[in-house]
This record gives C-alpha cells, structure tokens and sequence, in this order.
C-alpha cells in the first residue's frame, strides 16, 4: 500500500489505500470518540496496512470544527490593541433574523477578562504611529500566565498592513512563555475587515492546542507501527497542507472531512463527460452537498463556524458545503406539538442506532430504513454487523409510533420523508438559491447512507441523473487521494485601480508568488513537477462594500495588461448582477495567490475480469419505495461486486455493496460506466 488516507466521521472512520498497480483496499469501523486516533490505527489493523511501505498517510477529520461547536476547545486569551478589546463581540450589526424574539448573537470564545489591550497604533497604510509598549505587553504575559491560559490569539490593528508589532509581541511570549501557543494574525490572514480577522485568529488558538494533540499523538502512534512516510492534513480548500503546517494553522482544516468527497465528485467530471455535479454526501451524522460547475469546485473566500446566525466567522477560502443535521443516525423524536421530527441529534457511533445493538434505543433513520427493507439485515458492512430488526421496531414503536398514533411502516416512511425533505432543502441551497437550475446538474451520491436517499431526492428536484461512484461509502477519504497540495494567500492593498498604480501591485504579485513556493517546499520539499501558480485581484466599483476576484493574465500585471484586466471585471461584473459600469472608478482592494499540485494520479478502476452479460440478482426482498403505497414490493437485490460495464437494470431494485445500498424506482434505469459507477437516469416523480 503506497498512499493510505483516512477520513474521520461522527459516526464511522474510512480508510482506503492504493497499492502501485492502483488496487484499492478499504475498511471502516466505528468511530472511537474519545480517543480518535484509536479509529485510525483500528482501521489500519482492519486493513492490513504494513505502514512501512506507505509513502503517504492522509488524513481528514471534524475534530476542528467540533472543538468548536461543542466549546471545549484551549482556554483562550486575545491580546489586541488599545481602545479594540471589543471588537471581537460586537461583531457586525446585521440581524439575520429580525422577527426572532429570542435572537441571540455569537458568544464569543473568549471572555472578555481574557481579551487584553497593549499600547500600539499601525495606520491603515502601515506607518507606524504609537510604538508597541513592550514592558506594559511584558506584564500583561505574566497576568494570562498567572490566570491559566493554555493559547494566545494576537490581533492588533491594521498588523495585515505592517505585522511588525504583532512580530516584537510573538518573539516577547516567546522568550517569557515558550511552552503557550500562539497566533499571530498576520499569518494566518493577511486581509482588512478586524472582526473576521480577530475571529478567524481566535478560532485558531481555541482549536490550536487540541489539534495539535491529536496529531502528535497520531504522528507518533503512526511512527511506533513503522511509518516512514509523509504525513499530509486535508485543508478546507480543497488542498492538502503537511503536519507542521496544520499545527500552525489548524483553522484551515475545519471542514477538511466533508470537502475530500466534493474533491472526489470533481475528479469523476471528465472521466464521466459530466462536469456539472451536486455532491451529495450523507453519512452516519450530517449530510452535505456542494456543486462542481465545468469541473470546478465552488470555493468561497469565508464561512460561519456554526450557522450564519450565531457563527464565528472564518475569512479563509473554503469548499462552499451546506451542511444538514440529517444523517443515518439522526435521531426521531416527537416535539411537545406532536410534530415529527428528525435530526439534528445523532446517536453517533456510541451507542449508534437501535438496530446496530450496542445500547441505542432511540429511533434513527438507519433503523427505518432497516424496517422499510432497504438495508438488508445480514449485509450491513459487508456482514461484519448484524442488524437487529427486533430492536429498530421497537425503538420506533416506543418513540414515533405511538405518540402519534401511527402503525410501524407509516412511522418508518414518516421517518425517511422528513430526512429526505431536509437533504432536498440542502441541495437546493447550493443550486436554486445561487441561481443555477438542479435539472442541469448530476447528483453524485456518496457516503454509506447518500446512495439509499440519493435517487427520491433527485426526484423531488427533478434531478434526471444520479452517480454512485465506487466505494461511495469510503469516497471522502477515497477523495482525499485524488487531493492536490495547495495554499491560498491574499494581501490586502486599497488603491484605485489605474495603470500608474499596477506597479505596486506587480511587486506584491512576485513577493506573495515567492512565499507561496516557500510554502509549496515546506509542505512536500523540492516539487516533482512545476506547481500551478493563480493571481487575483480583488476588484469593485467605488462605493461597493464586497469585490470581484478577477484572474490576472498569463502575461502578469503590468500598464499594458491594465485595460485588459479592467474589461475582465466589467465582463464578470456584468455576469455575475447583470449591469457594468465602464465608466465608474474601480477600486483595487487586494490580491490573492492559489498555488497547489498534484501529489500523484489514481489509475481508474475497471472491471475487465467480471463476466459480461445480463445482471443477476441474488435475492428478491420486500421493500416499501419512496412514494408508493404502504404495502412492500418485491424488489431484485443485485450484489454490487458482481455488475459489469454495459450493464442496465431496471426499476424497482436494490443493488447492494458492503458500506452502501443504493434503491431506485419503477421508470429509473442503472447502467453500470466503464469505471464501474452507477449511472440511474431518473424517471418522473411517482
């Protein structure tokens, strides 16, 4: 096994490997809470991985983002500049939910007795106006040592402009208190707007400690069992980032579980001449989706850390993924209304649904699922776990049933409709609501659970296609193999844009390009190949309040290039709102550098050993179908290892594999690709 990536879930931990002849290996078990690093190396023991061959161990995982949302991240305090300790709490003034009686803004992570002023002023173009108080700061490290800090946020005004100050502070903590973690703003983020900058700053030394603890333990777990190997974290751009990287800057890894997949879904696009995707991934918590236009995954420059809302914002480039509590162990309940209700409490991997038998007794969408006869008792993991009916039914009897005077199938259906409608609002958010039509789109169903649910909600959008790629239930950390290193920098720099000031920005272009190769080295030493270097400008007309990030052209940014680029932007300002004003000022706010390449190719599977022919089913099994009526059909149960390209099944079926089961209708067709994936042309709602 050369390459080996594993991707940690609320639910199930995934690995997958790659031998040099591009043979696939996978395993998955449960999730071990409380102590992550033990799913991993369980599933390696599952896998029978012999690390000292590996030459790449990558990794993906939600322990970021859950240090946050569950707040039992370091405790923190913020060191900013005079007169600005409250930045950080008053935020923006925007209520995103005006009619809420009860609307309450975000609570910040750290209390206001741990967000700390130094004497210091930098103006907006970096002068430099009050000199950093060194002795005031020097006492001010002894009162956070004394109070029990185990993490140090440093944000002082304008330090994107002249980081000097924040420099003398980092280098003075570190003489007085070299074991605390430390942030400084500067590197993380380089850009204007001080309340996402302190937050994203924040949210970096909140989650920096623990990161850093499980990856050292992980680091050296891998070590002791003979891994010589580069250990590489998912971003949550879409890139991959080294270990030391990820302990320095483990903001960047928030969502870096849930995106591997949309990288995954992106690198099918040309393969199956389809380069307009919704990934939809749903897993044993969350289900996720996103959207890849031309082949290309939507990234957007921030992203809120627990909802719009009441979110701590990240000003860091992210893989644009709605995110619902609506997974296979989301738990049923009834509201004191009597309403049905699913989600967004997960039964997780302890105790896990009703029917896995390890002392769950709440009703979950696994455990319908189970009772309407799309997942088969006997297969479930391919065998490796009985599911036990008895149990589900009466998880659902006692808590759905009853309480609403429903008999077992209506509950179970009830169940499975609510979780579909929730998934369908998820993937309209990515496409309706951003103006792109769903019927344009394929549905690429991913995860243990997508491939079950992935074929009604087509339906309800009028989705005409749905893929499910191999391995759908491993394909996040599958995904992760196909990931690129990348690193994205930006620079803010205000000035209106006209050719006499191109100059400045051409300097800035070739000192953010140096770094980012710095980096690119750091990550994976002397590069294989060229990587692929991108430079942005971050345009608007005067008076705008956000901007457009315009390419800058091959030939760099010069007075002759100037017209060039100003026409571009009009040209996208006018896609993107439908008007342009060529004859107003535009203003140059910054500029922001992508560099990434690609670590190695995954060969494409094929199935040139299995028998061609017409696909034979091995069982037949009563199964109640989305929209029919209460009664169960009798459904063909096709075994996945067995179909060959060329393939077609007709519906109502259930092909089945050992991390999946995918369900389609009367009027849908399944045609197996040449790279083996399920493609089911939908036929109209029932």
């Amino acid at each position: 096994m050369k390459q080996i990536a594993a991707d940690i879930g609320g639910t199930f931990t995934d690995l997958t490997a790659v031998d040099e002849h591009g043979v696939f290996s996978t395993a998955k078990t449960l999730t071990t809470p409380h102590d992550h690093a033990q799913g991993v190396l369980d599933g390696l023991d599952k896998l029978g991985a012999h690390l000292p061959d590996a030459e790449l161990f990558l990794h993906g995982s939600t322990i970021a983002i859950n240090t946050v949302l569950q707040r039992v991240g370091a405790k923190t305090a913020l060191i900013t500049t005079e007169g600005f300790r409250d930045v950080y709490e008053i935020g923006r003034g925007n209520r995103s939910e005006p009619y809420h009686l009860f609307f309450g803004k975000p609570v910040p992570l750290v209390r206001r007795r741990l967000r700390r002023e130094v004497r210091e002023r930098v103006l907006a173009d970096g002068t430099v106006r009050t000199p950093l108080d060194l002795d005031g700061a020097a006492a001010l490290i002894g009162e956070l040592r004394a109070a029990g800090v185990e993490s140090i946020a440093v944000c002082l005004l304008h330090s994107y402009a002249n980081p000097d100050h924040e420099l003398e502070l980092g280098r003075l903590i570190e003489r007085m208190w070299p074991e605390a973690y430390v942030t400084l703003s500067h590197q993380i983020m380089r850009e204007y707007r001080e309340y996402e900058r302190t937050s994203t700053t924040v949210l970096n030394a909140y989650v920096g400690p623990v990161v850093s603890r499980y990856l050292d333990s992980l680091t050296d777990r891998l070590a002791q069992r003979g891994f010589q190997g580069r250990l590489l974290i998912m971003q949550s751009n879409g890139g991959i980032m080294s270990v030391e990287s990820a302990r320095r800057s483990p903001v960047r890894m928030m969502e870096s579980g849930p995106v591997a997949g949309v990288i995954g879904a992106a690198a099918l696009a040309d393969g199956l001449g389809m380069p307009r995707l919704i990934p939809f991934d749903m897993g044993g918590t969350t289900a996720k989706t996103s959207l890849v236009k031309d082949g290309e995954v939507d990234i957007s420059a921030g992203y809120f850390i627990g909802g719009y809302a009441t979110g701590h914002p990240m000003s860091l480039p992210v893989v644009n993924i709605v995110e619902v509590g609506a997974g296979g162990g989301s738990i049923a309940w009834v509201d004191a209304a009597g309403a049905l209700k699913v989600g967004p409490r997960s039964a997780g991997a302890a105790p896990g649904p009703a029917c896995y038998g390890l002392g769950g007794d709440r009703p979950t969408v696994t455990d319908a699922n189970l009772i309407l006869g799309r997942l088969g008792a006997s297969r479930f993991l391919g065998g490796e776990m009985s599911l036990d009916r008895a149990a589900a039914e009466a998880a659902i009897q006692e808590h759905v049933a009853k309480p609403l005077g429903l008999d077992l199938i209506a509950a179970a259906r009830g169940i499975v409709t609510i979780a579909d409608a929730q998934m369908s609002l998820a993937v309209r958010a990515v496409s309706v609501e951003k103006g792109e039509d769903p019927r344009e789109f394929a549905l690429v169903a991913t995860g243990g659970a997508g491939p079950l649910h992935a074929v009604s909600i087509a339906r309800e959008l009028n989705v005409g296609t749905v893929v499910v790629p191999v391995l759908p239930g491993q394909f996040s950390a599958k995904g992760m193999l196909s990931s690129q290193v990348r690193h994205d920098l930006t620079r803010t720099q205000l000035a209106v844009f006209e050719p006499a000031a191109v100059e400045q920005y051409a300097v800035t272009l070739k000192d953010l390009a140096a770094e980012a190769s710095e980096r690119l080295r750091a990550d994976v030493g002397t590069p294989a190949q060229s990587p692929i270097v991108q430079h942005f400008l971050e345009l608007r007309y005067r008076g705008q309040e956000f901007t457009i990030a315009v390419p800058v052209p091959e030939e760099g940014l010069s007075a002759a290039t100037h017209a060039a680029v100003r026409a571009e932007f009009d040209a996208m300002h006018e896609r993107l709102y439908g008007h342009q004003a060529p004859e107003e000022t535009v203003e140059a706010i910054g500029i922001r550098t992508v560099i990434s390449m690609p670590l190695s190719s995954i060969p494409v599977e094929t199935a040139a050993d299995r028998p061609s022919g017409e696909a034979q089913p091995v069982e037949t099994r009563p199964v109640v179908l989305h929209g029919g009526g209460p009664d169960p059909v009798p459904c063909p149960v096709y075994d996945r290892e067995t179909l060959a390209p060329g393939q077609r099944i007709e519906g109502p079926a259930v092909v089945q594999e050992a991390t999946s089961s995918v369900v389609f209708y009367e009027g849908d067709v399944l045609t197996v690709a040449t790279d083996l994936s399920l493609v089911i042309a939908v036929g109209s709602p029932a």
